[in-house]
């Protein structure tokens, strides 16, 4: 078995922290997202995966490497035009004729892909699509299944009263495993999607298509500012599985300054006296001057925070400075090289 990782998105949604960061390798808990999804196919026993690229694929082969360092062996294939997510799918496969598990790239979980694996086989699917549970599905589009798991029907961004009337708030998770027998579907070099193309062709013809519901793992698009920011308070809080080890990091924290234990400290940090950090993610080489705090905030490598300066519930990208007394309020996003004048309020 193969796996598909489609991380060729310019990550619009994600702006301005994407400007000069693609999507893929944005820092989560100052690693890139792909490791975790790295991670996760490799636990599955999963280690032959091509990524599909477009936006500055360049940027992401430097962060990621050839994979070796996460116990898998990668390949990149870069899209020659906007594909698609089945397109791309196409183009990346080439004559394969492996079963292949296609991810998003823009999604965060800590799903057992081998229960997902055990659902396709016991189903003899042709496609089997992950569907997570979540509060507000008006945003993404429900998926209806019948009662043995079938995909029965997709309802793209349904109304309120639609979703009360409906026993479910499922929605597609953005991995699929898929039979070669999907890429006869998908027509060569043209831009063609699983949502809107492949999947409704498959309910039209009765293809054997089953759906995995996450019932108890953790899954969040991280495509927007707000997610983003909310999938580290997820893993601050607890509420999403350790992926890796901690690691030993060497920071520069001064004994008067007050650190929380649920904060992460990125190597090279130096923060000064009187800094108060909370619930919060520094990134490395982050500078903290006196009298700063820093509250349920994600702070990118090599920034520099001015003395007495506040910020809580935001996100400030790399190698930015923010100066002196400034006021950084819930919701706002600073994109990289940001540079806020003393007792800015924003």
């Amino acid at each position: 078995m193969q796996a598909l990782i489609l991380a060729g998105g310019k990550g619009t949604r994600l702006r301005p922290l994407t400007v000069y960061t693609p999507k893929p390798i944005v820092p989560i808990l100052n690693r890139p997202l792909l490791q975790y999804q790295l991670e996760i196919l490799r636990r599955a026993g999963i280690t032959d995966i091509t990524l599909s690229l477009s936006y500055q694929p360049n940027k992401i082969e430097d962060v990621i490497g050839d994979g070796s360092d996460a116990g898998v062996d990668l390949r990149f294939v870069t899209e020659p035009h906007p594909m698609g997510t089945a397109g791309a799918y196409k183009f990346a496969a080439g004559s394969s004729q492996e079963t292949t598990i296609v991810f998003n790239g823009d999604i965060l979980t800590d799903v057992d892909l081998k229960s997902v694996m055990e659902t396709h086989r016991r189903a003899k699917s042709e496609a089997t699509l992950v569907l997570a549970p979540v509060e507000d599905p008006s945003k993404f589009g429900l998926v209806e299944t019948s009662a043995d798991g079938r995909v029965m029907r997709f309802l793209e961004k349904p109304s309120a009263e639609t979703i009360a009337e409906l026993p479910t708030k499922n929605i597609n998770a953005g991995i699929y495993l898929l039979e070669p027998t999907i890429l006869d579907r998908v027509p060569s070099n043209e831009n063609f999607s699983f949502e809107y193309d492949v999947f409704p062709s498959l309910i039209a013809d009765r293809v054997p298509f089953f759906a995995h519901v996450l019932n108890s793992a953790y899954w969040r698009d991280v495509g927007t500012p707000e997610s983003y920011l909310a999938a580290h308070q997820d893993f601050l809080g607890g509420r999403i599985r350790q992926f890796f080890d901690d690691e030993d990091v060497v920071s520069d924290v001064a004994t008067a300054a007050s650190v929380d234990s649920t904060s992460v400290i990125g190597e090279g940090c130096v923060i000064k006296p009187g800094v108060k950090i909370v619930n919060s993610v520094l990134g490395p080489g982050v500078h903290v001057d006196e009298k700063a705090s820093i509250a349920n905030s994600v702070i990118w490598a090599h920034t520099r925070i001015a003395g007495a300066t506040e910020i809580d519930g935001a996100i400030v990208g790399k190698s930015s400075y923010i100066g002196r007394n400034c006021s950084v309020r819930p919701g706002t996003v600073l994109g990289d090289k940001t540079s806020l004048p003393d007792y800015s309020r924003v």
